[in-house]
């Protein structure tokens, strides 16, 4: 229903609403072959032996062409398909800038309502447009990988601004302690007001289940960082903003092709200059600006 925008999703949305907000939303992000999935994979396992429900929503890349997507996550995470406590579903992006489907903030509040206790995003690895998942999340972890530029990519996507931990993952590989050290100096070097997070840096072997509990030992010392210092108030009132600013949005454009279509034959004339038609419109829906 989220991801189609079944006409009942607002009565669904204000049913769901008393039992949202709870949740602990995990964005993993990175670059195409790091391990994302395998990395996800054992969190779920590590979750699931602390007995808590986990909800997945990965984001995979969908075809400009054909507008399919191979929704390939499902089937990495076989092992955890009949786990009553786990529900894993994929989702296309369906051209979406930032790394995650329109849908995902609605989805995160379905599994919420759901009973799931831990969320985790996984989002397409789009490399340097993969920023938006910090919007979204509550901690977001960055994983890496030796050999691939990674410490330089992340530099210059600006994904050290947005990651709350950094992941060196395939850790048993040659530059893997460069690739470590790269970023531990990257942040040292980053400008940090007294009291701010410092990211960490972990190091893991996810095909193997090493490093897994120092990710979620990480993961936690960043969540009572977020409550001590009401940063997790911050970032959700911020999550639901960008949600309403997002529907509004999307109502607006629903209406916006007939309205301007009705503007275009005055400003192709020269009768109308497009501030003003513009301000027309905005006046046809109730709202006024500086334009007019």
């Amino acid at each position: 229903m989220v991801e189609s925008s079944d006409p009942a999703l607002p009565e669904l949305a204000a049913a769901l609403a008393p039992h949202t907000g709870t949740a602990q939303v995990i964005g993993l992000t990175g670059s195409p072959g790091v391990g994302k999935s395998t990395t996800t994979t054992e969190l779920v396992r590590s979750l699931r032996a602390q007995r808590k429900r986990v909800g997945v929503l990965a984001v995979d890349p969908s075809s400009p062409f054909t507008g399919g997507a191979i929704l390939g996550d499902r089937v990495r995470m076989q092992d955890h398909a009949t786990d009553p406590g786990v529900y894993i579903r994929s989702m296309s992006s369906r051209g979406q800038l930032g790394g995650l489907a329109a849908a995902t903030p609605q989805a995160v509040r379905v599994l919420e309502g759901a009973g799931c206790e831990v969320i985790l995003v996984e989002t397409v690895g789009v490399g340097q447009a993969e920023v938006e998942i910090a919007s979204l999340a509550d901690t977001t972890v960055v994983v890496l990988a030796p050999g691939l530029g990674d410490a330089i990519q992340a530099a210059k996507a600006g994904i050290l601004e947005v990651g709350d931990l950094f992941v060196v993952n395939k850790a048993d590989r040659a530059g893997a302690d460069a690739t470590y050290h790269d970023i531990q100096g990257m942040i040292g070097l980053a400008d940090r007001a007294a009291g701010q997070w410092r990211p960490k840096v972990v190091r893991a072997i996810a095909s193997r289940g090493e490093g897994i509990d120092e990710i979620l030992a990480a993961i936690d010392q960043h969540h009572d960082w977020l409550v001590r210092h009401d940063e997790l108030r911050r970032r959700r009132e911020a999550r639901a903003a960008a949600e309403i600013e997002a529907i509004v949005l999307a109502a607006l454009r629903e209406r916006l092709p007939a309205a301007v279509a009705d503007q275009l034959p005055a400003v192709i004339a020269g009768t109308h200059d497009p501030y003003a038609a513009a301000a027309a419109i905005l006046a046809e829906l109730g709202l006024t600006t500086h334009m007019s």
